[in-house]
C-alpha cells in the first residue's frame, strides 16, 4: 500500500490489499465527482409509483403525463426522476460535478456533448455510457430545491446517559421521511473493466472490495465505491458494483433520521400492503441500519440510517463474500432479498448464467461456482 493512505485495518475489514492487488482509485482520474445527484427509472403507471413513493417516504416535485419527479427533504435536485415507460426498468445515474468546467472536460476527453438539461432541472449535462451499457450523466448548475421540514429526531437514554425524563418514545406510525438518495447497487458482467472506468472518468474511490471464497488471487468480484472529497467525509459508498451474469440494477437506497423513523416507517409500509423484501439489520460494509422494501413494480429500494462516512485516506479493505457477511445483526438475507425466490426474476437470472458461460465476458464457470457457493453460505 501507499505510504500516505491511512490503513483500513481495525476498522471492519479483515485485511487491505496485498502486493498486486487493485489499487481500488485511478492515479489521475479525469474529474472528480462530488455526489451522486439522481436516478432515472421508467414505469409504465406513474400513479402507482407516485403512491408508493408517498409511502415510503418521498416528496413529489412535479408530475406530468409523461414524468415524476421526486425528492428528499434536503436542499438539492430531485432524487428519483420516473418516466413514463412500456415497463419497469433502470435507466441510469446522474453525478454532480464540482462544477460547469469539469463537465466540459470530461466531454473533451471522451468526444462526446455538453447539453443543456430540461428546464424543470436545468443546468448542464454530458451523457456517458459506461462498459455495462448503462447511460451515466454527469451535471452541474442544476437548479436548487430548498429543504423541506426534515422528521424530527427523538431523544434517547443510551443506559445510565439519561437525556429523557418525563416523557415517553412513541414514534408516529407514519412514512420515514427520504433526506437524500444515498447510492446505487448495480450488476454486471464486466465487472473489472466498469470499474475502471468509473474511477478513471469520475474520480471514484474503493472502499471495500469482496472477493469469491477461495478466489482472491483471481481478483475482486464486488466493490463499494465512493467521492473523493479529499479531507471531506462522504457515504462509505455511493455506487457499489458487482461481477453477475448479466447486466442489471440490484437496488437503490435512501438515507432516513434514524431506527424509529426506518422501523415506523417500515410498518406504514406493510398496512398498506407493500412486501418486505430484508431487514431491520445493521450491515458490515457501510455500518448502514437497513430495511428493503419491494416498489409498486418489484424493485428492490432500501431505507438506511447511520452510515458510516470515510475521507480519501482509507486504503480499501478486502474481505471474503458471503450471504451471512452481509450484516452484524438481523434476520439472515432472505431468498427474496438474494433473487433466489421461484419468478420470472429468478427465471432471468438463471437464464442470463447459460448466456453469459456462452459469452466472452469476466463470468465464467468458475465465477459461478463461486457466485453459487456465496448464495449458500
Amino acid at each position: 500500500m501507499t505510504s500516505h493512505h491511512g490503513t483500513h485495518n481495525d476498522l471492519h475489514s479483515e485485511q487491505g490489499a496485498v502486493s498486486g492487488e487493485h489499487p481500488g482509485r485511478a492515479k489521475n482520474p479525469v474529474i472528480k465527482v462530488a455526489d451522486l445527484a439522481w436516478l432515472e427509472f421508467s414505469k409504465p403507471d406513474l400513479a402507482a409509483s407516485e403512491r408508493f413513493a408517498h409511502a415510503f417516504g418521498f416528496s413529489t416535485v412535479s408530475r406530468t403525463p409523461d414524468e415524476l419527479q421526486l425528492r428528499g427533504s434536503d436542499a438539492g435536485a430531485p432524487c428519483v426522476i420516473v418516466r413514463s415507460g412500456a415497463r419497469s426498468r433502470y435507466l441510469g445515474a446522474a453525478f454532480r460535478a464540482a462544477d460547469a468546467a469539469d463537465v466540459v472536460r470530461l466531454a473533451d476527453t471522451t468526444g462526446a456533448k455538453v447539453e443543456k438539461l430540461p428546464e424543470s432541472i436545468g443546468g448542464l449535462t454530458v451523457d456517458l455510457t459506461d462498459p455495462s451499457g448503462v447511460r451515466v450523466r454527469v451535471v452541474a448548475d442544476t437548479h436548487e430545491l430548498a429543504a423541506l421540514p426534515a422528521q424530527s429526531t427523538r431523544a434517547f437514554n443510551f443506559g445510565n446517559d439519561v437525556r429523557r425524563t418525563n416523557d415517553t418514545q412513541r414514534p408516529p406510525r407514519e412514512p420515514a421521511r427520504i433526506q437524500r438518495l444515498g447510492h446505487v447497487v448495480l450488476q454486471t458482467t464486466k465487472y473489472i473493466e466498469t470499474l475502471d472506468w468509473y474511477l478513471e472518468h469520475l474520480g471514484l474511490i474503493v472502499s471495500d472490495f469482496k472477493y469469491y471464497p477461495g478466489q482472491r488471487e483471481r481478483g475482486p468480484t464486488m466493490s463499494f465505491i465512493r467521492c473523493d472529497q479529499g479531507t471531506t467525509p462522504t457515504d462509505h459508498h455511493t455506487l457499489a458494483m458487482m461481477l453477475g451474469p448479466r447486466h442489471r440494477y440490484v437496488h437503490s437506497a435512501y438515507q432516513v433520521t434514524d431506527l424509529d423513523a426506518l422501523a415506523a416507517g417500515g410498518e406504514y409500509l406493510r398496512e398498506q400492503g407493500f412486501h418486505h423484501s430484508w431487514g431491520i439489520g445493521r450491515h458490515i460494509e457501510g455500518s448502514q441500519i437497513f430495511d428493503y422494501w419491494r416498489d409498486a413494480d418489484g424493485l428492490l429500494v432500501e431505507h438506511f440510517a447511520d452510515g458510516d462516512r470515510f475521507d480519501s485516506t482509507l486504503e480499501p479493505g478486502w474481505s471474503p463474500m458471503t450471504a451471512s457477511g452481509l450484516a452484524q445483526w438481523g434476520p439472515p438475507a432472505t431468498k427474496d432479498f438474494l433473487g433466489l425466490t421461484p419468478g420470472p426474476e429468478a427465471l432471468r437470472e438463471l437464464r442470463s448464467m447459460a448466456r453469459a458461460l456462452r459469452d466472452d465476458n469476466e463470468f465464467d464457470l468458475t465465477r459461478l461456482r463461486g457466485l453459487l457457493k456465496v448464495a449458500s453460505s
